[in-house]
């Protein structure tokens, strides 16, 4: 049934892109096994490092290690009166926060934080899970997996099956930005045969590395977080790693290598996580890593608002690449409108336009909340353009549009079956 008016077609997309299932392709949340590595509940909310750093703005004289040295819960309790009671909460961390109390049905107006901290006292892990998962109408998430946290490392001893709503992701940070400092001693501790120095010998110590973790994770990808001075290929550790191990295997496993580039890590070291910035990157390097290795897929997401046309530009000349996403300080609600409708005129339907980066499962709720709107708004505007021009738009195609938006172009990339059956 192809759509008839404008009217109509605002209430459509609308209705499509709230009821469409979401497949969360990058995020930090873990599942019940991994114990207090998945956080959630509202004294994470108030501690996510998002909320810390608008904090401290407004305590100049508080030093950083009085606040560090707080328990969770007074963190939270300063945070809250900081940021929500003697000040407006419209930054949109704080809008989020007041998204997901009143998505759960808490009575925002009331500002009683007891209560809210009750809510969730009462709530298993297990039904807390199934709860947010279910309002947030996400049927799968990707966590991020490093086997260079012990906590992460030791837990994996004792998993069986993973819960199918999350899938995993090899993250490669260590290997790749502290190799010589530390990394090599830590894989050669663990029995790997690697010396400092990217050999032969090292070459195929790192590859069995990956290797191992790939076969027990089962991830959809590789993933590394990399500096504006990021380049390919350089004369490094780094470049050597990335050729001659990562690349490789992950063409042995048909994986793709996630890149999140732009973030300059710990410009204020004294505010932990939320003491990192961002830089201006160079698209030419994902160009060139895709033009020498066209049988490698990629995925990637800059942090800079200013690499977000060229890196657009690029994935329109290498079908190996696949960008994803509005990465952290660009998840707000004008620029995250911005690269959208940028990217649907340069790239249509292939590109997976957000993910939501959680580290507390309750973000799953305001992330998705505030962006399906904005996704709503740019799709609806791209069609009424066609509409304009006589093209009759039938809404199976707005559903099948948006199934691609929301996972279905992600996993068409991979290569693999797309989990979320797209409603027909």
């Amino acid at each position: 049934m192809a759509i008839q008016t404008k009217e109509e077609l605002r209430s459509y997309v609308r209705e499509t892109i709230r009821s469409t299932p979401i497949s969360d392709i990058h995020t930090h949340l873990f599942t019940e096994d991994f114990g207090n590595l998945l956080l959630w509940g509202i004294d994470e909310l108030l501690t996510y490092h998002y909320l810390v750093a608008e904090t401290m703005r407004f305590h100049p004289d508080l030093p950083y290690e009085t606040f560090w040295a707080m328990s969770k819960r007074e963190q939270a309790d300063l945070v809250w009166k900081t940021l929500f009671l003697e000040h407006s909460p419209y930054s949109e961390a704080c809008r989020g926060v007041l998204t997901v109390l009143s998505r759960l049905g808490l009575d925002v107006g009331s500002r009683d934080l007891e209560s809210y901290r009750a809510f969730f006292a009462s709530k298993t892990t297990g039904e807390y899970v199934d709860l947010v998962f279910k309002l947030a109408n996400v049927a799968n998430v990707c966590m991020t997996n490093d086997p260079f946290v012990d906590e992460e490392r030791q837990a994996w001893e004792n998993i069986g099956s993973i819960d199918p709503r999350f899938n995993t992701a090899l993250r490669i940070d260590p290997l790749l930005m502290q190799w010589e400092e530390r990394t090599w001693e830590r894989l050669k501790e663990w029995g790997y045969d690697v010396e400092q120095a990217v050999t032969d010998k090292t070459v195929e110590g790192i590859r069995e590395f990956l290797r191992t973790w790939i076969r027990k994770m089962n991830p959809l990808y590789m993933a590394v977080s990399l500096p504006p001075s990021f380049r390919y290929p350089e004369q490094s550790a780094r470049g050597d790693i990335i050729a001659k191990c990562i690349l490789p295997v992950a063409r042995e496993f048909d994986i793709p290598f996630a890149m999140m580039i732009g973030v300059n890590k710990r410009v204020n070291p004294a505010l932990g996580d939320a003491g990192d910035s961002v830089g201006l990157s160079d698209v030419r390097a994902v160009e060139q890593m895709c033009s020498l290795h066209p049988d490698n897929k990629f995925l990637c997401t800059m942090l800079a608002r200013e690499n977000q046309h060229g890196l657009a530009v690029a994935a329109r000349k290498f079908r190996n690449l696949h960008v994803f996403g509005c990465w952290w300080f660009l998840n707000n609600p004008s620029l995250i409108e911005e690269m959208t409708r940028m990217r649907f005129e340069l790239l249509g339907t292939s590109v997976t336009p957000q993910h939501s980066d959680c580290r507390v499962l309750d973000q799953l709720l305001y992330k998705w909340d505030h962006s399906r709107d904005i996704i709503a708004n740019v799709l609806y505007d791209k069609y009424a353009d066609l509409l304009d021009t006589g093209w009759r738009i039938k809404k199976k195609e707005i559903r099948r549009d948006v199934a691609d938006l929301f996972g279905g172009a992600f996993w068409r990339f991979l290569g693999k079956p797309n989990p979320v059956a797209a409603a027909d």
